[in-house]
């Protein structure tokens, strides 16, 4: 008896799943604390500025499947993503990434400013463009392609008015750059071995596992550190969200503090990798309430 065929995903899973709106809309949140950080409030242009920077991380996560879908098929973590799985076709996706990315840049043009809208076309060229290949040729892409968790602030920041020129955004990019690295050095950690059998090259290849987990122990203690840099310019001004980030930078090191110790497995790597993402999630926070703490 012949076997049934493989039914499809609905439609809008598909879709989900192609444009990652988990991961999208993670990115997107932060580019809200450039947005209150700058007018200390929140008025309707956060609505849209949000929209424009969903619209444009989501579109620039379809292209990413399309460009690495050859890839995707090789790894378990990825094969059963839209197109290795056949739901969809890469010139089907790269339709939808390109009417995702161009109607996210023509609403933060068009809504905020120009500025807003080449910060969101440079991030996805970045993260398209220049990361997504250079990951195919050597372990140490992530620290250039950090550069990607820097924008969406920088783009709220602009899309509210502010200039890329104040001290200000410019240290609330830079914490955030200096998260993106461990965030990818645990995922890499997490998924070294799938990683090397699609024939990308990793840290853990480079510098073997209890190196690694020393290093990226090194840089989420930076992460924490940088943080000081908030209060300092100015992005943080009231003590309930000093207080608030303060303590989440403790916990993210406690936290950690087991990448020292032999025998690191996948559920340890997994733990902090959920512990920095929720250490994001903390400072974002951080950076909205604080206006309201102020007054």
């Amino acid at each position: 008896m012949a076997a049934l065929p493989a039914s499809k995903s609905h439609p809008v899973s598909t879709f989900l799943e192609l444009t990652k709106l988990r991961i999208s809309g993670a990115s997107t949140f932060t580019a809200a604390a450039g947005y209150v950080a700058f007018l200390r409030g929140a008025d309707l242009g956060l609505v849209t500025t949000l929209l424009g920077i969903l619209l444009l991380a989501m579109g620039s996560s379809a292209l990413n499947e399309v460009q690495e879908h050859r890839f995707d098929a090789l790894m378990p973590r990825t094969a059963n993503r839209p197109i290795p799985r056949g739901d969809l076709s890469p010139a089907q996706a790269a339709v939808i990434a390109t009417v995702m990315a161009v109607c996210g840049f023509l609403v933060l043009w068009l809504a905020h400013n120009l500025t807003s809208a080449l910060l969101g076309a440079l991030a996805m060229g970045w993260y398209n463009g220049f990361y997504t290949p250079l990951k195919r040729v050597s372990a140490f892409a992530v620290v250039p392609g950090s550069l990607i968790g820097a924008l969406p602030p920088a783009i709220g920041w602009t899309a509210a008015g502010g200039s890329l020129a104040d001290p200000s955004v410019l240290a609330l990019a830079f914490v955030f750059f200096i998260w993106q690295v461990p965030h990818f050095w645990l995922l890499v950690g997490l998924h070294a071995e799938g990683y090397e059998e699609a024939g990308y090259p990793t840290l853990v290849s480079v510098f073997g596992r209890p190196r690694l987990s020393r290093l990226t122990f090194t840089w989420t203690c930076g992460t924490a550190a940088a943080c000081g840099l908030l209060p300092m310019f100015r992005v943080l001004a009231s003590w309930p969200a000093e207080l608030m980030l303060g303590l989440g930078a403790i916990w993210l090191i406690v936290g950690s503090l087991p990448l020292l110790k032999p025998g690191q497995d996948a559920v340890l790597y997994r733990r902090v990798f959920m512990n920095i993402n929720l250490f994001a999630l903390v400072l974002t926070a951080a950076v909205i309430l604080d206006p309201f703490f102020a007054r």
